[in-house]
């Protein structure tokens, strides 16, 4: 009876000790275009993204600019929140979705029915 009690409270420490789940965004982005990397962190009860690296600096993106913000859950794998494009310095309706180690985003316009998407792979 005792060893059953140890290897089950081995088995719920080790539940608790494995590494970020799949669905979780955290952590560094380079986008598909290899132009930029995003790192995502918490931000209260949301996620929000910040240029961490740009290919060529210069332009109207910075680093240390955040892009992605309020990106709060909305489903598996899914965020709802606000997207900024530094090119046309505007905020739009932003989503996310991430299927394995690929991340969508999205910047939608007129309720979503306008969106433009980028691909991002992990980069850490």
């Amino acid at each position: 009876m005792a060893i059953r009690l140890i290897t089950a409270a081995a088995g719920l420490l080790l539940a608790f000790a494995v590494p970020a789940s799949a669905q979780d965004v955290t952590g560094t982005w380079l986008r598909d275009t290899g132009a930029s990397k995003v790192r995502f962190t918490k931000c209260g009860e949301a996620m929000c993204g910040t240029i961490s690296w740009l290919k060529e600096a210069g332009g109207p993106a910075k680093v240390g600019q955040r892009i992605f913000y309020d990106m709060k859950p909305s489903g598996a794998g899914k965020w709802n929140g606000s997207a900024f494009n530094p090119e046309d310095g505007k905020t739009y309706s932003g989503t996310m979705s991430l299927a394995g180690d690929t991340l969508t985003t999205a910047g939608c316009v007129f309720g979503g029915m306008i969106c433009r998407s980028v691909k991002w792979s992990r980069s850490n």
